[in-house]
Parts: C-alpha cells; structure tokens; sequence
C-alpha cells in the first residue's frame, strides 16, 4: 500500500485544530504522517496543536507521525514547505477545516494503485457542513464543475504522488488560485481519480457573507482570473 503524507496548512485555526486531530486520529488505516504548516497565527494554533500532539502521542494511537513546523504567510508557500518535508509516497492537502471520510487512505491507496503510471491525482467529492438545501446543492455543482473540467480546489483535498508534485515544482508560488494553477498543470500530464467519497468542509464564509452573495463572488472571481486578472488583486478582493 502507498504512504501518505497529509499537509495541512494554519492560520489561526486554533478552534479547529481538535477537530481535525480527531478526524485524522479515526482514519482505517491510518496515514503515514501528518505536517502541519503555520503561516504566522497570531492565536493559540502554535499551542494548541503542540498539546495535541504531546497527548495524542501518549495515547495507544501514536502510530502516525504528527509534526508541526512554520513557514512564511501564504497557502502555497506553506503546503509547498509541508511537502519538502513529507516522507510519503503520496501528498494529501488538507484545509484545517475539512474532514475527510474514514476511508480516505484507503480510497487514495486504491486509486493511485487503479492508475496506469505513478503519475496520477485526484480529489474527493465534497460537501458543505450545513444542513441548508441551497449549501448542498453548492457542493454538488463544485463536484459537477470539478468533473468536468479536471480542476480541483483546494476544499475537495487534493492528492497526488510526491514524484509528480516535485517534477512540477509544487504549487505555484501566488497569493491565491494555487490549486487552480496547479491542477492546469496536472490535467495536462493525466485527468483526476474523481472519488466519490466526500470530504465535508466548513460553511463558514457562506454563512458569514450570505449564500447567494458568496456564490456570486466566486464565479466573478473565476471568471475575472479566467480572463487574466492576477491573483494578487483577486485575494484583495476575496478577503475584502
């Protein structure tokens, strides 16, 4: 079976940081390692994660590799910083607020196992934690779009063998859109394992911003990347 290797980068997620121990900690089987990468937090995530680790290493599951290190601001200097690290096979990229299904290694394992090369990737079906209709169907048409395009974001967990990741340079080094970037590159060495098992990821900004408003958002920021805006005027606008 491949390894693999989790990244997942913070950025005062402190509140989150027990909820992803405990999803990770019930993964069967149990992924080889998990890099945490924080980006400057100026909260307790630093702490927080280190006392996690101290007790989850003195626990009978103590079988994964838990480290926590920092790097520069910025999600794709802090994943490209959490691979150089990585031992795996395979690198899954994990925002601190998605869970994965129990079955993701095993899922990933047999994927990557289906592929004709080591050059393969993927990512999972997600859904939105939200018991709104209108935050489902969300998740079901960022699958549909996902499929249909061969481009993954990053809330859909990314994965792919260390060999390719490395052979690309990792993810390109801008302020946002990275896994958009990444995935034009992929998807012209091989098209994505699409997995059916879903990951659920945090609501949040819909609920904070309003559905129809966050939706609306997202296409024109698409759209106006599509059309050659750079990502450093898109993050402005996306953290305004």
């Amino acid at each position: 079976m491949n390894t693999v290797s989790i990244i997942t980068p913070i950025l005062n997620e402190a509140d989150n940081l027990p909820f992803l121990f405990a999803n990770i900690s019930s993964l069967n089987p149990a992924p080889q390692q998990i890099i945490m990468v924080d980006g400057g937090s100026t909260d307790r995530s630093i702490t927080v994660a280190k006392v996690l680790i101290n007790d989850f290493l003195s626990s009978e599951k103590s079988n994964i590799r838990w480290q926590i290190i920092e790097s520069p601001s910025g999600r794709a200097v802090q994943m490209n910083a959490g691979a150089a690290q990585a031992t795996g096979d395979i690198l899954l990229f994990l925002h601190a607020d998605t869970q994965l299904p129990m079955t993701a290694i095993n899922d990933i394992s047999l994927a990557m196992k289906r592929a004709d090369n080591n050059c393969e990737w993927g990512r999972f079906n997600v859904r939105l934690d939200s018991r709104n209709p209108m935050l489902w169907l969300v998740g079901a048409m960022m699958n549909g779009r996902s499929r249909l395009t061969s481009i993954a974001t990053g809330d859909q967990a990314i994965f792919i063998s260390k060999a390719l990741f490395e052979q690309l340079g990792g993810f390109p080094k801008q302020p946002l859109m990275e896994d958009i970037e990444l995935c034009k590159s992929l998807k012209g060495i091989a098209k994505p394992v699409c997995l059916t098992s879903k990951v659920i990821t945090s609501a949040r900004r819909w609920q904070q911003h309003g559905t129809w408003q966050t939706i609306l958002l997202m296409w024109q920021l698409r759209f106006d990347y599509w059309r050659g805006e750079s990502a450093e005027s898109i993050k402005q606008r996306y953290y305004k």
